[in-house]
């Protein structure tokens, strides 16, 4: 008689206990597809997209991670038209789709013809409005209008600080002046000459990078060994009525002066009508280039030159 061995098998029937397990197991599968709406394929790809996801947001919690939409930063706008208006009561408007390259520099008394030292960075243009305060410009509103550098009353200089980025050219009174950049560049509005005038400097982009336009002219000395606010002795330059500015400006260059520019009716439109070159010994005194008189000094003569104030280019208009 064999002895009984007993069935150690947790269950009795082994193959069917297989059976039940995988078809339990495959409809669990099933629902879960079906529930989810997913495939095989779209799963691995959601697993794949949670991975990098959880990667990419470990990467940005480092701080080294690259935005996920990142917007071009648009470049600097270029200088296009900055017009600058001032009114015979002294107030100064700003038009022009650049007028917001133009700050403020501060608006300062100034006596007997001198000018005030504006700061300037090397990388802006600096425009000084030359004209008289409050009551001066109430007198000249009258029809009393004062001339030049007049010695009972003192002038006011504004500054605006414009961000040209490159070359503009200036125009006084729609007459062309130069081209400039990184420079100082001074009005002299106290000459009205008509009730009511006003004095418009316009700066004006390159139009679209126009090939050939010309450039302020190079000193042909060294001015920067001059000693600025003492009186000189220099040879008067030979400028007459009809002179062009680039030309006027290259003779004058050698006098190391600074420059101011006003307007004047008369002459022909755009040229010199006159210079007028700083004296010293009186708040007023000045040679007048082409010389007015036979008395006058005149081109050629050696003059004690004021290098406190500045020359007055007058500008046919």
């Amino acid at each position: 008689m064999r002895d009984h061995i007993p069935d150690t098998h947790p269950y009795p029937y082994p193959h069917l206990h297989r059976t039940v397990a995988l078809t339990t197991g495959a409809a669990a599968l099933t629902a879960v597809l079906l529930t989810t709406g997913c495939d095989g394929t779209s799963s691995s790809a959601t697993a794949s997209t949670g991975s990098s996801s959880s990667a990419a947001s470990a990467q940005e919690d480092r701080g080294d991670a690259t935005p996920r939409s990142s917007t071009p930063r648009s470049p600097a706008p270029s200088f296009t038209t900055l017009r600058l208006t001032l009114d015979a009561r002294g107030g100064v408007r700003l038009t022009g789709g650049s007028r917001a390259a133009a700050t403020a520099a501060g608006s300062f008394s100034v006596a007997g013809g001198r000018t005030h030292r504006f700061d300037r960075p090397a990388d802006q243009l600096l425009v000084v409005l030359r004209h008289w305060p409050d009551s001066g410009a109430a007198r000249a509103s009258r029809g009393r209008a004062p001339r030049l550098w007049p010695p009972d009353e003192s002038a006011v200089e504004t500054g605006f600080l414009v961000d040209t980025s490159g070359w503009v050219r200036a125009e006084l009174d729609g007459q062309p002046l130069r081209w400039l950049r990184r420079d100082t560049l001074r009005v002299d509005a106290t000459n009205a000459t008509a009730v009511g005038d006003t004095t418009v400097l316009t700066l004006s982009g390159p139009q679209g990078g126009r090939s050939g336009q010309p450039v302020p002219p190079a000193d042909t000395r060294a001015c920067a060994g001059v000693t600025p606010d003492l009186a000189r002795q220099e040879v008067l330059p030979e400028i007459t009525a009809g002179t062009t500015i680039p030309d006027a400006l290259t003779r004058l260059s050698d006098l190391c002066l600074d420059i101011q520019y006003a307007t004047r009716p008369g002459g022909r439109p755009g040229t010199v009508r006159q210079v007028l070159v700083p004296l010293a010994g009186h708040p007023t005194a000045s040679a007048a280039l082409p010389p007015t008189d036979n008395t006058a000094a005149a081109p050629g003569d050696r003059v004690l030159l004021d290098p406190t104030r500045p020359a007055t280019l007058v500008v046919a208009r």
